[in-house]
């Protein structure tokens, strides 16, 4: 797969920033608003296949190393079950809120109890949000790439 028309990359170097923070936004704040990791994670990764398409895939695999996505996914994969050991250890139960009521993050939880506006009122979903959000933004970028390596393969040998 070769790159497209300077139309085409101008559009997605334009288009390619928004998609980026308006996945970001879903990851983050999946715990108050419909969204999360896995659906922040594939609005990310659905841009980085802009990417592919635009730009060809062989110039995203210059760019691009297989070694960095699979570090990121084991990253995320870790980043899950450490904040579901954090929640067993602090707090006896697998994913507990060890956070609710400590300073240790995001302050104190207002005496009247937490607002929608609270950040902390997820607990350790914003947490796991993310980590989930960087596992499926590698996993499906890997999933991207692959297939378009597949179908470039004979184009690369010619």
């Amino acid at each position: 797969m070769s790159g497209m028309s300077k139309i085409v990359k101008t559009s997605v170097n334009i288009l390619f920033p928004l998609t980026m923070i308006f996945g970001l936004y879903v990851i983050a704040h999946g715990h108050l608003t419909p969204g999360g990791g896995f659906q922040g994670g594939a609005i990310v990764a659905s841009g980085c296949a802009m990417i592919v398409v635009a730009y060809g895939s062989k110039w995203v695999f210059k760019q691009i190393k297989e070694k960095r996505l699979s570090s990121f996914e084991s990253i995320g994969g870790v980043g899950f079950i450490t904040v579901a050991l954090l929640g067993l250890v602090f707090s006896s139960v697998f994913f507990g809120n060890f956070l609710a009521g400590s300073n240790l993050l995001f302050g104190t939880t207002p005496a009247t109890g937490s607002t929608g506006a609270d950040f902390n009122t997820g607990g350790v979903l914003p947490l796991m949000n993310f980590a989930v959000g960087v596992k499926v933004i590698a996993g499906l970028f890997v999933i991207v790439l692959v297939m378009a390596y597949a179908s470039s393969v004979k184009e690369w040998d010619t």
